[in-house]
């Protein structure tokens, strides 16, 4: 089943994780893929794991700045003419007390989660004139109180309550929003933060499924929201957390 056949999607924060294992899932089906991020490096290293030439387009794009993203779209379109999904997963995080938060920090937090979000979903329904499927990353944290998150949290909230209204407001021209709130997914920014044994162990023991998630695990529920399976979904968010917001584990 090739249900991507021709179609194309842009990934934000395409380069490794989440956002790689979806390029991945996609590209398993037919689909011509966008990665945009800001490392060209990251980018060309994805570019060659994936190894699908033509099929896969990479435009180093920083998503807090709307110029940037602006070129993007215009770069997709000059290549590929037309775009039929977005997943816009780039994110940063910064995880410290609210009394120790810089106004530098919280705008960098808030420019690529939310402004990030917002314009590049914005610049990019241009060019999904015959409708098509968006998908927001947001996170577990917009459903539970963790100390030391307090902008990053408040970010992921703003775009879960985003795809809500953005819902309603393209669905006239046939363009479904919908978001995935990952749970612990073990990518490099995870690991990065939970960098010993015993903080992924504090971490797993939360879950009710008993293990961490990996970046497939998100893959392939972005790949079904992209795809028309889902064609009577907008407005929701979909929770791949194991049951970390929902249930206590034994």
């Amino acid at each position: 089943m090739n249900e991507f056949s021709d179609k194309a999607v842009l990934i934000t924060g395409g380069g490794s994780g989440m956002g790689l294992a979806t390029a991945q899932r996609l590209l398993s089906e037919g689909a011509r893929v966008v990665l945009a991020g800001r490392s060209s490096e990251r980018l060309d290293k994805a570019v060659r794991e994936l190894d699908a030439g033509e099929r896969v387009l990479a435009v180093p794009t920083d998503v807090s700045r709307p110029g940037e993203v602006g070129a993007l779209v215009s770069r997709i379109e000059q290549d590929f003419g037309t775009l039929d999904g977005v997943f816009a997963n780039a994110g940063v995080a910064g995880f410290s007390r609210s009394g120790d938060v810089t106004e530098e920090a919280f705008d960098d937090i808030v420019a690529t989660n939310l402004k990030g979000v917002y314009f590049t979903i914005q610049q990019a329904v241009r060019l999904m004139g015959g409708g098509g499927s968006v998908v927001v990353n947001g996170s577990w944290l917009a459903h539970r109180g963790l100390a030391f998150t307090s902008v990053y949290a408040a970010s992921k909230a703003a775009v879960i309550n985003l795809v809500r209204t953005l819902a309603a407001d393209l669905a006239p021209g046939g363009i479904r929003v919908n978001a995935i709130s990952p749970g612990y997914i073990v990518t490099e920014m995870f690991e990065a933060i939970s960098n010993t044994p015993e903080a992924q162990e504090a971490c797993r023991a939360q879950v009710a499924l008993g293990r961490l998630g990996t970046p497939e695990d998100v893959a392939d529920v972005a790949a079904f929201l992209l795809s028309p399976r889902s064609s009577y979904i907008t407005g929701q968010e979909l929770r791949v957390d194991g049951g970390l917001t929902t249930s206590v584990p034994l």
